[in-house]
């Protein structure tokens, strides 16, 4: 595997790597589309770590976000599709 391949697995590794994001990834899912201030009432988190946790995952390439006006709606991405098709393989027994 070459170093750009690495890095990537890193970006996409560290991006899902915290309960509140998968979280926020489960909710997205399961919403299909939510806004920053929904998914701030739904994990019961802060604006601060909700920004946070949205541009992380973004950045992974796991959700892509949308501005609109003032709000920003957050969907999954294919990759976050994946990953979220993955987490069932990888904890079962």
């Amino acid at each position: 595997m070459d170093t750009s391949l690495r890095r990537q697995a890193e970006r996409i590794l560290k991006g899902a790597a915290n309960h509140r994001r998968i979280q926020i990834l489960l909710l997205i899912q399961e919403k299909r589309c939510l806004s920053l201030f929904a998914i701030q009432d739904l994990t019961a988190a802060s604006r601060q770590a909700v920004c946070e946790h949205t541009r992380r995952l973004a950045l992974a390439g796991l959700i892509r976000k949308r501005y609109r006006g003032r709000e920003v709606h957050h969907t999954l991405a294919p990759l976050g599709h994946r990953i979220l098709g993955f987490l069932p393989n990888l904890l079962a027994p």
